[in-house]
């Protein structure tokens, strides 16, 4: 698309603006950068994400629907009607390969679960035809903690069911090892879910400096399932985390408000 639009602005002549959204937090190969560098305008969806694009016009992170993505009036209720069992539901949401740490999040949850009776966790997504036997190797682990039946791969879920899922959940812990920005905390926070998170994405800033999450270092399952208890353990910090990430979403973090900038970004570029 990048070199569709400078073959119509500079040798078309056409009166167009050529906008690039960047979210990746390291640095990018040779010819994406030259590429980057002919963009009339850059929006960068974080902070760190502008440290490594020239002609950064705005910061503007990427939103959710807040109106789609919303809190359960009885969350307890949510859970049951999806059928996984247990009294509560954690997730991790991806595709499952080593990059997103599924493999972590199952190590997190190995470790968690005997602690809590009533916790099942599901891994939502599918693992590609190359990632089939990292899959085959977490669920064999899985197997032999006898907890099959408390961690659950469901497979994916179709977007249209996504909202249902998020706002059923009790807990979303995603352990990648690197993300660009990540959408899975944003979309719970969103339903009124607050999250587990690593150190990587833009976790760091949703988390609110732990009002709304919680972030541990990459590779630190057990640290995160040590996170995971002490929220999930203590009911009135878990009400007040699920509060104050509807409310950072709702303020923050939504698609109306990344809609705005955007298109002020839009509009300079033509004044």
């Amino acid at each position: 698309e990048m070199r569709a639009a400078l073959w119509a602005r500079d040798v078309l002549r056409l009166p167009v603006r050529i906008v690039f959204t960047s979210a990746a937090q390291r640095r990018h190969s040779a010819f994406p950068r030259w590429l980057i560098s002919r963009m009339d305008a850059v929006i960068a969806t974080t902070a760190r994400a502008a440290e490594f694009v020239p002609h950064v016009r705005a910061v503007v992170p990427h939103g959710v629907d807040t109106d789609l993505f919303r809190p359960a009036p009885d969350r307890a209720g949510a859970w049951a009607a999806l059928g996984h069992g247990g009294s509560m539901g954690i997730a991790t949401i991806g595709r499952i390969r080593p990059e997103k740490g599924t493999d972590l999040f199952v190590d997190a949850m190995l470790r968690l679960l005997p602690d809590l009776p009533g916790a099942v966790a599901l891994v939502v997504g599918r693992a590609a035809k190359e990632h089939r036997r990292f899959e085959l190797e977490i669920k064999d682990r899985v197997q032999r903690a006898g907890l099959m039946g408390r961690i659950r791969f469901p497979g994916e879920v179709a977007p249209s069911d996504l909202p249902a899922l998020m706002r059923a959940l009790s807990l979303v812990v995603q352990l990648p090892r690197y993300e660009g920005y990540g959408m899975a905390p944003l979309e719970g926070m969103a339903s009124g879910v607050p999250f587990v998170g690593s150190e990587t994405g833009y976790f760091e800033a949703f988390s609110q400096q732990g009002r709304c999450g919680l972030v541990v270092p990459c590779e630190a399952a057990t640290a995160a399932a040590e996170m995971a208890r002490d929220i999930l353990s203590d009911p009135g910090r878990h009400a007040a985390m699920a509060r104050e990430a509807r409310a950072v979403t709702t303020g923050t973090f939504s698609a109306a408000a990344e809609a705005q900038g955007i298109a002020g970004v839009y509009r300079s570029l033509w004044q």
